[in-house]
């Protein structure tokens, strides 16, 4: 079915105690592996199905929102910076909210580099940005929050999508795992 895009993927062992900035890193660490893990060993094509009737989600669509995830809150909500969002193409679902259109040509291999990058780039700041937990942070989506609500936010977003690729991925090629 064409080249893989995600290789093999390496979860990280969790720290499950000690400070809480280490403990919040290394779940965010872990939820973002587990994320591409669910993407492992599939195509270009595989990524952009559609398997479930009842959704337009598809693996390379989470992706996408991801990406924007960790730009939105780690450089635009936490560092007060601009991000550079790739420009992919969207589409208004039945629901009126926007989502990401398959048709769009930027190769699955394009929009995971662009997600790893987004990762790293939000490792980057994450020490800048985490200093003081309780700094309170503008936030148009639930008003003013603080630094700790916002990290949450984050692993909650890997969560919810993380769900979401598991049952993608079942219904792609019967893969399934935690």
């Amino acid at each position: 079915m064409g080249d893989i895009v995600v290789q093999k993927v390496v979860r990280p062992a969790r720290v499950k105690s000690g400070p809480w900035l280490e403990v919040i890193a290394s779940n965010l660490e872990y939820h973002r592996a587990t994320f591409m893990w669910k993407c492992e060993g599939l195509s270009d094509a595989e990524l952009r199905q559609r398997p479930l009737r009842s959704s337009a989600l598809t693996l390379l669509g989470l992706m996408r929102h991801m990406q924007g995830v960790e730009r939105a809150w780690f450089q635009r909500t936490l560092a007060g910076t601009t991000p550079r969002f790739f420009s992919y193409r969207t589409y208004i679902t039945a629901a009126g909210d926007e989502w990401y259109d398959e048709s769009d040509p930027t190769s699955a291999t394009e929009v995971y580099e662009d997600y790893l990058k987004a990762c790293e780039e939000s490792r980057q700041v994450f020490a800048q940005v985490t200093g003081d937990p309780a700094r309170i942070v503008p936030n148009p989506e639930f008003g003013h929050t603080d630094v700790r609500f916002v990290l949450e936010h984050v692993i909650e977003e890997y969560a919810r999508h993380v769900g979401h690729a598991d049952l993608l991925r079942e219904a792609i090629d019967g893969a399934t795992g935690e």
